[in-house]
This record gives structure tokens, sequence and C-alpha cells, in this order.
């Protein structure tokens, strides 16, 4: 990116700017932290490169270096963190990540920006709806989708002073107001009729959506670890073991943790998100795609109140 671009997506992504001002400031008190990028937002870390020329590494666009030189950094006992865009972050040097922070059982903080298309302008290179299920398939993993740029900085202070394996995902879409920062979920709206668990961003089209719906909210800015016995007690407090899952990646990705913590319950789920069936070729804006994949307002409403107003189980 040239430097007007980076300009500009500084100013498009206030959970990108936070984050960089949380680290950079960390940077000054934690000497253990270290940034390892691949050309992505390096020029807004210039500042902290200047104060400590050290701890700030470029590698060039090379993905899978990137995360090899944090594992490596991680083994001397530093904190790496490490940041692009979500499929240059986590799809493409996924072995990477596998091997060298997870299976040498090392920890980094994974800050991406982009998933599912934030940055549609850029083409599906730059779009990852994936990514937290390609984590999913890897242990020890603590993931957190903030819906409000005022969410990421506790989240990313506690990520900075552990050791554990964390991935951040940072997105241009933000509910209006922030959530406290926790790390199960969060019950915003009680009901009897089921239960609808938002993640992150989609957090106000839910609230929207069930204005006039008879049912339990449960907000997730912390989606992995999966919080199971909030959602358990949120069911078992309902009439209906019905759960709408409405998430801003993969539909389904969270519907085998909806399963394993409702295992001995009878229950209905329906998944919301980016649809897999689905392969655009269009570049459009973010608003387009979330109507293509039915994570607008109008087509989360739909599947909200076909669930839970006709639902007589």
């Amino acid at each position: 990116m040239s430097r007007m671009e980076q300009a500009m997506a500084r100013v498009a992504n206030p959970m990108r700017q936070v984050f960089v001002e949380t680290v950079s400031a960390a940077m000054d008190t934690h000497p253990r932290l270290v940034v390892v990028l691949a050309d992505i937002t390096a020029d807004a870390f210039t500042p902290a490169s200047e104060r400590h020329p050290d701890r700030v590494v470029n590698v060039g666009i090379r993905e899978q270096c990137m995360i090899g030189v944090a594992g490596g950094l991680a083994l001397t006992g530093l904190r790496p963190v490490v940041h692009s865009y979500a499929p240059f972050l986590i799809e493409r040097p996924f072995e990477q990540i596998k091997l060298d922070l997870g299976h040498q059982d090392v920890g980094a903080v994974l800050v991406g920006i982009g998933g599912p298309y934030d940055d549609p302008v850029w083409g599906r290179t730059h779009q990852a709806p994936g990514d937290v299920a390609l984590l999913d398939t890897l242990p020890g993993w603590t993931v957190h989708v903030p819906g409000h740029p005022a969410e990421v900085e506790p989240l990313l202070r506690s990520a900075l002073t552990g050791d554990g394996r964390v991935y951040l995902r940072l997105s241009t879409q933000t509910n209006t107001s922030p959530q406290p920062a926790l790390f199960g979920f969060r019950t915003l709206k009680h009901g009897r009729r089921g239960v609808v668990l938002a993640v992150g961003p989609v957090l106000e089209r839910v609230l929207h959506a069930t204005r006039h719906v008879d049912v339990t909210v449960l907000y997730a800015a912390t989606v992995r670890p999966f919080d199971e016995a909030a959602l358990r007690s949120a069911v078992l407090a309902a009439d209906h073991a019905d759960v709408a899952l409405v998430e801003p990646y993969l539909a389904g990705t969270s519907a085998h943790l909806v399963n394993a913590a409702l295992g001995h319950i009878p229950h209905r789920i329906r998944s919301i998100g980016v649809r897999r069936d689905l392969e655009l070729h269009a570049y459009g804006r973010p608003a387009d795609h979330d109507a293509v994949h039915g994570l607008d307002q109008a087509s989360i409403t739909a599947e909200i109140h076909t669930m839970f107003t006709q639902s007589t189980s």
C-alpha cells in the first residue's frame, strides 16, 4: 500500500487505528512485544519503529516468512504481534501457523483485517470468510471478534500481556455502541421462544431484528473459547430450545460448538453468515455482499421472524 492508501485505510478502519495505537503504546512499557509485518500497515508503525527499531520487523510481502519469524521470536521468549489482511495472515501461511506456532506450542497475537469482505475493492484475494473456521482445525486458539472500536483495546491489552495464541479479527463494520469486553457471552435481552447469538459487528442488526420477537439475545466478542455454559443456561431458561447463530463470517462456523453445548437437549439451530454455496465475482461494497449473503438487516430480520414467530415446537 502507498502512504495515501494507508492513510485512507486508517480513516476507514477505526478498529485498525485502535490496534496500532494500543500496540505502539504498549511497546514502550512491555519489552517482550515485537511487531511483525508483511508491508500492510507498516507506515502506521513508523513512530514505534523509530523508538524501538529492533522490535518492529517488516519482512516484506512474505507472509509465510512472517509467521515463521514470529514463531522463532516466540521461542526466544518474545511476544510477537503479527498483522495483515486475514487471507494473508491466516489462509496463506496456515502451515506455518500450524507448525511454527501450534506444534512448537508458542504464543503470538495475530491481528487480521479485511474479512470477510470489508475491502471488496481489492477483490477476492483480500477476503477471508473462512478464517475462523480454519483456525477451528487447530487447538488452543483464543478468537476475539469485537463489534466496536472501543472493544478492541481491552481485548488486545489482555492478549498482549498473555502467552497464548490469539486471533483478533478487526472489521470496518461496527455497532453504534460498544459492549463491555467480556470473554464470555453477555445477555442483552431475555425471551422465551429461543436464543439468538450475535457475534461482533452483527449485534445491532440482530437487536433490530429481535425488537418484537420474544427471544433471548446473547452477544459474543470472544468466540473461542466458546461459552457453552452461557448458551446452555439461556436455552434452558427459554420455552423452546431453538438457537439462531448470526456470525460475520462463514455460516455455521460455530454450529458444532452449539451442538456440543446442547448435546443432551433436543434443539434446532439456524446458521446465518457468509454463504458456503456462493462465490461472488463482483466487487461492489460490503453492504452489497451482505445483501447477497443474507447478512443485511432485512435478511436477518426475515430469518429471525421465520424461525421464532412461526415455531410451534
